[in-house]
């Protein structure tokens, strides 16, 4: 097909140069994209510049090198695709990390965008464009109204309004996936945490709540949602908050509540699993799905991203199993990383840790981070097995586990 590589010059326009080819990138390796790695740029996709880094492509001699000129470029993909390549850059200015967005590779050929990605799930429902509405202000300022005190809600209207979260929004659109931040406490140190970050790391586009809110308040908020929404899932554990499961006792209570008034919709618990006790206690209490977040199933890996002071990978297991056990539908949210997640011996430690646990669903996300950091956390050396292949790997060996990027509704 013929992609050409993409550039920006300073003020952020886009070009495309004649007669240097695309390049992508697989963890610390630059590679030329093959054809089944590449799609148009799907709707709600965007681009932006690498800040203090030079782009790489192919020149017209076949030979993969910087270009000295400009920077580079990389795409930013809605959900419901899971990107195969990361752009290729070196860096030539400055040593700050890039901000936590997930970058793709780009490229320019027969009159359109091509991005390194895959459609792993149907986004109807995240579609961007039915989000951030002329009439989501209005529906803010209502629900605050009828609500006013409850600070669950207040919350949440700074997130839609300000963050643009769509979890958020969709608790005033009442429809969906609703989300419920009730933590500011956390047990682990994501080194791409969006909350939270000490000052001289990359920072945060959010801020995470300040309070513990009340029984009533989940309640509050929750009950509605799940009583009147279409394919209404409440969700505790949002990018505003630490780890729900801290607030295992506060957050039972509420699910015995709702449960008492209501049997519909789904309630669904983001977490890092890391606290089993806090799992048990959620579990008992009749929540119905978990969706629980890791980068890598080997430890050391784990380890590194997560970086928790009082718990490991092997506690997550326990928290899975046990989960299990109760009956909760577990889906893993996978943090997918090329060249570093289609490691042959990642695919063997994801397989086995999904067969061993009873996860039903694995939910794949693109990790938000700088390349370059992360290839050094994981120290990966090795080329990967590519993100295609990696994810024909997964269907084959685990053919009754579902792939998708969203959680979805059990009731």
């Amino acid at each position: 097909m013929g992609i050409r590589m993409l550039v920006a010059d300073a003020r952020g326009r886009v070009m495309d140069i004649p007669g240097w080819g695309m390049a992508g990138r697989s963890g610390r390796f630059f590679t030329e994209p093959h054809p089944e790695e590449m799609i148009p740029l799907p709707p709600g996709a965007s681009l932006t510049l690498l800040p203090g880094c030079r782009p790489v492509g192919v020149d017209r001699q076949g030979k993969i090198r910087v270009y000295e000129r400009y920077y580079a470029v990389a795409a930013l993909l809605p959900q419901g695709y899971t990107r195969t390549l990361l752009p290729a850059y070196q860096r030539v200015e400055g040593d700050k990390p890039l901000p936590l967005l997930g970058y793709t590779a780009v490229g320019w050929a027969k009159g359109r965008y091509w991005v390194a990605a895959s459609k792993t799930d149907r986004p109807r429902k995240w579609n961007p464009l039915l989000y951030n509405t002329p009439d989501l202000a209005e529906r803010v300022a209502r629900i605050r109204k009828e609500l006013p005190h409850n600070r669950i809600i207040r919350q949440l209207g700074r997130c839609s309004l300000d963050y643009g979260c769509l979890t958020a929004q969709n608790i005033f659109y009442r429809r969906w996936e609703g989300g419920i931040p009730v933590s500011p406490a956390c047990n682990a140190r994501c080194v791409g945490c969006i909350s939270l970050q000490p000052a001289e790391c990359c920072p945060s586009p959010q801020e995470r709540i300040g309070f513990s809110p009340t029984r009533e308040e989940i309640v509050e908020v929750a009950l509605p949602h799940l009583q009147q929404a279409e394919g209404a899932i409440v969700s505790f554990g949002q990018g505003c908050e630490g780890e729900p499961s801290l607030a295992a006792p506060l957050i039972a209570e509420a699910i015995k509540e709702i449960r008492t008034r209501t049997s519909q919709g789904t309630i669904n618990m983001n977490t890092n699993a890391g606290y089993t006790e806090g799992i048990r206690l959620i579990a008992e209490a009749g929540i119905d799905s978990l969706r629980v977040s890791l980068n890598s199933a080997q430890p050391d890996w784990y380890q590194a991203y997560y970086r928790p002071p009082g718990y490991t990978l092997r506690d997550v297991r326990a928290s899975l199993s046990l989960a299990a056990r109760q009956g909760v539908f577990l889906s893993l949210n996978y943090l997918v990383f090329p060249g570093v997640s289609d490691q042959r011996a990642e695919l063997e430690a994801l397989v086995e840790l999904v067969k061993s646990t009873g996860v039903k669903l694995i939910q794949l996300r693109n990790l938000n981070i700088d390349p370059d950091l992360y290839c050094q956390l994981t120290g990966v050396q090795e080329p990967g097995m590519g993100m295609v292949a990696f994810l024909k790997e997964l269907r084959r060996q685990l053919p009754g586990v579902s792939l998708g990027n969203f959680s979805r509704p059990l009731r």
